[in-house]
């Protein structure tokens, strides 16, 4: 997996991922009005907007970018239809070479966590073959209840050739609560937890020089992200908080390596939902996906510049 997103990341200068998290808010009138009139007002109407919201933005970025984030959650609170929605959106991203990389911040225990790992990650045996469920090329984890909730995860990810990235220093307010709490030896939470994703990606190497294994770190805690950074120096950094909540170019600088690679950013409702702000409003509901090429345009730029204003990091 880790090899794959780094070769695209190259080819097209762009150390991004668009988070497709569809709030029903942000999707235009003209698409809920098709697809309620189709299915009602319901789970099924809900979940067949998002799709036709998602394929589109889609096929409007997706020669632009390597990676895509779907947060489970915006599918599942519209139940089955909603995870069909999730499904299909995976899988058509899939389709475009994109990879995939799946928002659902697992973190239970042996054989749940196993047959999570076998759901998003891997082939589950039923009778004599074997299927694939959601079928993304890396997950989110949670490690608070340790090695026990991720050890299933990068089991099948080295199986399968996937990914995981495992909270590390998350970029919401309070994340400090417990992230930055220290230990009796004056470590915080978030440096042991960076240690033990670089022990538990060592062995997860590809040709790149970076491993399976991966973290999430805010963007809005850049010198936090300083210090993880030297922690993990095999590791890929996903960087969420980037544009919506605050985070600027300058602030991600910190989670990418001298190289110019360790890190791949990530934005949101910042792309999906672009049409929706000043900047873009010339698009018009009718072409919130031009609006969303163009806020991928714009990231591009202002990230890859602030990168070779650092020297290339």
């Amino acid at each position: 997996m880790i090899d794959k997103l780094i070769e695209k990341i190259k080819k097209l200068n762009a150390p991004i991922v668009v988070g497709l998290d569809p709030n029903l808010s942000f999707i235009p009138e003209l698409i809920q009005k098709k697809a309620f009139a189709e299915y009602g007002e319901t789970p099924e109407g809900a979940a067949e907007a998002i799709w036709q919201f998602n394929r589109g933005i889609v096929d409007a970025v997706c020669d632009l970018i390597p990676a895509v984030k779907p947060q489970i959650a915006m599918y599942e609170q519209f139940g089955i239809p909603g995870l069909e929605a999730f499904g299909k959106t995976v899988d058509y991203c899939r389709s475009k070479d994109l990879v995939v990389i799946g928002d659902i911040k697992r973190g239970d225990i042996g054989s749940t966590s196993e047959a999570y790992a076998r759901g998003h990650l891997g082939p589950v045996k039923i009778g004599s073959g074997s299927f694939y469920g959601f079928r993304e090329d890396a997950v989110t984890l949670n490690p608070y209840m340790g090695s026990d909730s991720v050890k299933p995860f990068i089991d099948m990810a080295r199986k399968t050739d996937k990914g995981v990235f495992i909270l590390v220093k998350t970029s919401n307010p309070s994340s400090g609560e417990f992230q930055d709490q220290k230990l009796s030896d004056g470590r915080t939470l978030f440096e042991l937890a960076a240690g033990k994703v670089s022990e538990w990606g060592a062995d997860c190497i590809g040709s790149s020089g970076y491993s399976n294994v991966g973290a999430v770190v805010g963007a809005t805690y850049p010198e936090q992200a300083a210090l993880v950074r030297k922690l993990m120096p095999k590791s890929y950094i996903l960087v969420p908080g980037y544009g919506a909540q605050g985070a600027t170019a300058e602030d991600i600088l910190p989670n990418f390596n001298d190289d110019g690679l360790g890190a791949i950013v990530n934005s949101s409702r910042g792309i999906i939902a672009a049409y929706t702000k000043e900047k873009y409003a010339r698009f018009g509901a009718e072409n919130y996906a031009d609006a969303s090429r163009e806020a991928v345009i714009d990231m591009i730029k202002d990230i890859t510049s602030a990168l070779e204003r650092a020297g290339g990091r």
